[in-house]
């Protein structure tokens, strides 16, 4: 009788510690995604024209995905829509196929800037994005 207990206590912490582990990714996922959640901003500078400000819109939906948005506050455009994002050990891909352009940086330790590459047309700009919100 005291085998079976001994089996039974060793089956339920075993199956407690399976579903601990087994929740606990997707708990993470979801909390990984939060420092990337937000508005930011930065400036690029495309050499013979003028330098023209972005802002990008990140926001998480309840299923975990993210979704989001670009202005170009210089020129009086917003809300484009973002086609695809990804974000995953710090590094951020996004690309908009309404205006052909793309970005993908990493994001700092301390969550405040995402350093990357702006890519719009053609040819690749260096584009510092800091938090503002």
């Amino acid at each position: 009788m005291k085998k079976i207990r001994i089996v039974w206590f060793a089956f339920g912490a075993g199956l407690a510690l399976a579903l601990a582990f087994r929740v606990a990714p997707a708990h993470a996922t979801t909390a990984d995604l939060q420092p990337i959640v937000g508005v930011w901003e930065g400036t690029i500078d495309p050499g013979a024209q003028p330098k023209k400000r972005i802002v990008v819109h990140i926001s998480e939906s309840q299923d975990g995905s993210l979704s989001g948005t670009i202005d170009y506050p210089d020129q009086e455009t917003s809300g484009i829509l973002i086609t695809a994002i990804t974000y995953k050990d710090l590094t951020l891909h996004v690309e908009s196929t309404s205006i052909q352009c793309s970005y993908d940086g990493v994001l700092s330790k301390d969550s405040s800037e995402i350093k990357g590459t702006w890519k719009e047309g053609g040819g690749g700009l260096v584009l510092v994005l800091k938090r503002t919100s």
